[in-house]
């Protein structure tokens, strides 16, 4: 008798010991999935918003070259590669001014101020983002921590559909392009300082 209790004990042990097994495997599958689907979403939601930058820096942009346009004070040339950040009336979070290094942050955006050369004129510089993890901006691919370039440009009535601008077609905009970020940029930066 003493025997069949301790059988039926070990038994009921066991039979413990299995569904803490189990049930530790199941929390742990969810767990790895949920921890994916995490993942997936910050990826997605870092996505929208840098993209949402752009869309109103964008936005921004044709505003103020229909405003130069409007009001014939200065030229649309004289405003290519301003910072397009002080267009748009709204506090960012996640913009950090002036680059105070080659890069901003994970996640930042900053106006990295390009070294003029006397025959230019007006600013020049260059919006810098930094992003967190491997996302697309703009339908580039960004990798972790690799910033992406842009610049203020201008827009042209490209009559002769070359893609290069010739004297006698006229500007009609500004807009923001995407620029390659070389090393020749960020050592513009540092001979600034």
């Amino acid at each position: 008798m003493q025997s069949a209790r301790r059988t039926d004990a070990s038994a009921l042990v066991l039979a413990r010991r299995y569904r803490l097994v189990v049930v530790l495997a199941v929390l742990g599958a969810l767990w790895w999935f949920l921890l994916g689907v995490l993942e997936r979403e910050t990826r997605n939601a870092e996505e929208r918003a840098a993209n949402m930058v752009i869309s109103q820096l964008r936005s921004a942009l044709v505003i103020k070259g229909a405003e130069i346009m409007l009001s014939r004070e200065g030229t649309l040339a004289e405003h290519r590669g301003i910072n397009p950040f002080p267009l748009v009336e709204h506090q960012w979070g996640n913009y950090e001014g002036l680059c105070e290094a080659p890069k901003p942050a994970p996640g930042n955006w900053c106006f990295l101020a390009g070294k003029q050369k006397e025959t230019v004129i007006g600013p020049g510089g260059w919006l810098i983002y930094n992003p967190r993890q491997p996302i697309t901006i703009d339908r580039r691919q960004a990798y972790e921590r690799q910033p992406l370039a842009w610049a203020v440009t201008t827009e042209f009535a490209d009559r002769n559909g070359n893609g290069v601008r010739e004297q006698e077609e006229r500007l009609t905009g500004l807009k923001l392009d995407p620029v390659p970020l070389t090393e020749e940029a960020a050592q513009t930066q540092d001979a600034q300082r």
